[in-house]
């Protein structure tokens, strides 16, 4: 009966789509445990969800909400990069992953990065990459990637 029990907690904090209601329920703020993330008026959001939705499959955002506070407590993105190399292939990106500090150890992140490799697969990627710190790169590798080469960056700020 236990094992009945932790199956359907777990399936509480199921993984779905960004929706435009989001933004009142904490996206920001976890965004804000991530990175430099101002705040985004309610038009901005909106604006920037709108474009972000009419590219489709091309650009996911996902989430988890807590189903007892209502907040969003995880997300990430996956965007696709449609290339001439291997035939035409598609290289999905992962990038914005973040798991709420009071949520964390829940696997919460683990969901996340299901649900866009899942998607990622689904829509013909024959790799997915992600960009990450060296203090997550032991989560990264229980999710199946591996450490390829190195990352280089130039700002504009």
């Amino acid at each position: 009966m236990q094992s009945s029990e932790s199956f359907g907690e777990e399936q509480e904090f199921r993984v779905r789509k960004l929706e435009l209601s989001d933004k009142s329920k904490g996206f920001i703020e976890l965004l804000q445990q991530l990175s430099l993330c101002d705040s985004v008026s309610d038009k901005e959001f909106e604006d920037r969800f709108r474009e972000l939705s009419s590219l489709g499959d091309d650009h996911v955002i996902c989430v988890i909400e807590d189903p007892g506070s209502g907040k969003i407590v995880a997300t990430g993105s996956v965007f696709i990069e449609k290339k001439f190399l291997r035939n035409c292939g598609k290289v999905g990106h992962i990038e914005d992953v973040v798991v709420d500090s009071s949520a964390r150890g829940m696997n919460l992140g683990k969901k996340v990065i299901g649900f866009l490799t899942d998607h990622a697969r689904a829509i013909g990627c024959y790799k997915v990459i992600l960009d990450c710190s060296l203090e997550n790169r032991i989560f990264y590798e229980k999710c199946g990637f591996k450490q390829k080469e190195i990352q280089m960056v130039m700002y504009f700020i």
